[in-house]
């Protein structure tokens, strides 16, 4: 089971393709699966970012109501 890249490693994926495409080196018959490639490393970024702004948004929570006591 291989596991999911991290934030930077997705984007240096993403970029990779995505100059690939517009250099037209990608073969048609590849297309399809970068597209769904990029797609699913884009989802990853996403979840990730949601997730470290519901960490920082816990922190700063917590750092005011230690500012209120």
């Amino acid at each position: 089971m291989s596991k999911d890249p991290t934030y930077n490693e997705a984007i240096a994926e993403i970029e990779e393709i995505l100059q690939k495409i517009e250099s037209g080196e990608l073969d048609v018959d590849v297309l399809t699966d970068k597209v769904k490639r990029v797609a699913y490393l884009l989802e990853i970024c996403k979840k990730k970012l949601k997730t470290t702004e519901s960490e920082i948004q816990k922190v700063i929570d917590g750092l005011e109501k230690d500012e209120e006591s």
